[in-house]
């Protein structure tokens, strides 16, 4: 299974939106960021977002730009900012008969989900960027020994996406 993680695009501050969805700045991010999974040949199976408003925005962007149906968007609190990895591994566990899938999440749940993907025991630090996505690579769940195969920043992903 393909393991996308996403940390969300930037929001808008509380003081203009209670609900912290994406600002003009963050809707540019992801759309770009989509773009460039797009141009890498990226195809998604399910996407896997938080309630919150910046989280089913960078879904749904991201489906978008994919042309992955918006029925493929699945809303769980187990990718909510304090989540528990092994929650998050958990859900992801019981989706097995899906080959790739993206988490449009929110720090610290997508980094620790990551670490948990990829050791047991110790961290493993992925500096994640709002926009950015990694690639971990598992063969069965729960797993401590997936493989990372890239991490791309918001940067790099708008100059593939160009």
């Amino acid at each position: 299974m393909e393991i996308y993680l996403m940390q969300h695009g930037v929001p808008l501050p509380k003081e203009r939106d209670p609900e912290q969805g994406l600002s003009p700045e963050g809707t540019d991010q992801i759309r770009a960021s989509g773009r460039a999974l797009k141009r890498m040949g990226i195809s998604l199976d399910a996407i896997v977002c938080s309630p919150k408003k910046r989280s089913q925005q960078t879904a749904a962007i991201v489906a978008e730009e994919l042309g992955l149906a918006a029925d493929n968007i699945i809303k769980i609190d187990k990718v909510k900012p304090m989540a528990p990895a092994a929650d998050t591994v958990g859900f992801l566990n019981g989706l097995l008969n899906k080959n790739s899938i993206l988490i449009a999440g929110h720090l610290p749940s997508v980094a620790e989900t990551a670490s948990f993907l990829l050791t047991e025991g110790s961290k493993a630090a992925i500096n994640f960027q709002m926009g950015g996505v990694c690639r971990i690579d598992v063969e069965t769940l729960p797993t401590h020994s997936g493989v990372l195969q890239w991490y791309l920043t918001p940067y790099q992903l708008r100059l593939l996406g160009v």
